[in-house]
């Protein structure tokens, strides 16, 4: 299981706005050579979603809403080339600081020690790139 925290310049209720907007997340959700991410959300309990990351390489990724809890939390299962293709699971939290807000993101049920790693430093680049989304 990895975990990246990070405090965030923005209330919680624009950083869950931010996870399912599809406007918002072509802008950030672009670790290493990803240049910009196209989205297809469907943000409700049971409702699919699918992130194509375009860089050198695109990065499909799909999944189903498990929890959708405005603006505490959201969960998905988290499915791609980089799972194996197998169904990990991520569960994001918004906890609230006033104008500032605190993410913690936990990424699970990953099939290898090293898959975990991959994961780690691409989560952590794509959370940076949310705070510089909210400092413009």
């Amino acid at each position: 299981m990895l975990v990246v925290r990070r405090k965030l310049p923005a209330p919680r209720e624009a950083v869950y706005a931010a996870w399912t907007d599809p406007q918002s997340i072509r802008e950030w959700m672009c670790p290493g050579d990803v240049v910009s991410a196209e989205a297809k959300l469907d943000v409700r309990v049971g409702g699919s979603y699918r992130i194509l990351m375009k860089g050198k390489e695109d990065y499909d990724h799909t999944g189903t809403y498990q929890i959708v809890d405005p603006p505490s939390k959201l969960a998905f299962t988290w499915i791609s080339q980089g799972t194996n293709h197998q169904a990990t699971l991520v569960t994001l939290e918004f906890l609230d600081h006033g104008k500032e807000s605190e993410l913690v993101l936990t990424h699970e049920r990953f099939a290898s020690e090293d898959m975990m790693k991959r994961h780690q430093g691409g989560w952590t680049q794509i959370v940076e790139k949310l705070a510089v989304h909210f400092q413009k």
